[in-house]
């Protein structure tokens, strides 16, 4: 224990004899070392010399450590543990999430479609109740297979269900976008519409719903209407998600929108369901997007 090491004694102080011979004993140095940061002086010779008293280069030598003896090794870094896989890893079928023709497409802020002006090669317009026409009727194939087998169930559950919105080309997708910068501002445009080459519509994977009825289209309050309820409930026993769910636009880059469905499979669909996972970007492990880079 340090009581007090800062005061210093004459060679003839009986309190120096006193520590040299405390050195002696074996636990000086021990004292020394928590006490004093620097090394100490030698030791003055006593008036009575004793072989128990230690010389000066041996206290010299005991209290300054080597530098082999002060030197520590850094510790080994661990390494970084192996990224988590996907929660989509775990089916058996894996499919592309880059390619444009592939179900599980990611397009999102930070994934832009490439190429940019990509066109689907299976455009058709499916045996639904609409009301758009010309290319915003038309989906990719199996998107549109899918959508007449969940448009059919919702009738039989007395939900009626129309297509509000589909397939958008890239030409239309610049319209669309500026329109909304026009009106609104691009920083505002950029959470309600998606640039050129980044929009799920291009590729004929997604498409708007709307109520029979007609009412809120493209409002928040659509959420409350029945088919946004059904398709919320149902559409993953077709293969659709809500893609763009409630308080997650900071993962996907944009606000509620119960009326846009995205096709990506009936397994992958119900795996997320019974996951509770909402996003794509979650499920697929591709990371948020919450603005463009």
């Amino acid at each position: 224990m340090c009581y007090d090491c800062s005061s210093s004694s004459g060679p003839s102080d009986p309190s120096r004899r006193s520590f040299a011979r405390f050195l002696a004993a074996g636990a000086g140095l021990t004292v020394l070392t928590a006490c004093t940061p620097e090394a100490p002086r030698a030791a003055a010779p006593s008036s009575s010399p004793s072989s128990a008293s230690p010389s000066p280069a041996a206290v010299t030598a005991s209290a300054t450590p080597t530098a082999e003896a002060a030197t520590v090794p850094p510790a080994p870094s661990e390494p970084a543990p192996p990224p988590s896989p996907s929660p989509s890893a775990a089916l058996p079928r894996q499919f592309s999430l880059t390619d444009p023709a592939s179900p599980w497409l990611i397009v999102n802020k930070h994934r832009p479609l490439v190429p940019a002006a990509y066109a689907p090669a299976d455009l058709v317009r499916p045996a639904v109740a609409m009301t758009v026409s010309g290319e915003s009727a038309l989906l990719n194939s199996t998107t549109a297979g899918a959508a007449e087998a969940m448009f059919a169930a919702a009738a039989r559950d007395g939900v009626s269900m129309v297509l509000a919105s589909g397939y958008r080309s890239y030409s239309t997708q610049v319209a669309t976008y500026n329109g909304y910068v026009a009106a609104r501002g691009q920083a505002d445009a950029d959470t309600a519409s998606a640039r050129p080459g980044y929009s799920e519509h291009q590729t004929g994977w997604a498409f708007d719903i709307a109520d029979g009825g007609g009412v809120c289209g493209f409002q928040p309050c659509f959420a409350d209407q029945p088919a946004a309820v059904w398709a919320k409930a149902n559409g993953h026993r077709f293969g659709f998600v809500v893609r763009y769910p409630w308080m997650f636009h900071p993962i996907t880059g944009y606000y509620y929108e119960p009326w846009h469905l995205r096709y990506i499979g009936v397994e992958p669909a119900t795996d997320m369901v019974n996951r509770g996972i909402f996003t794509l970007e979650e499920y697929f492990g591709v990371g948020p997007a919450p603005g463009y880079l």
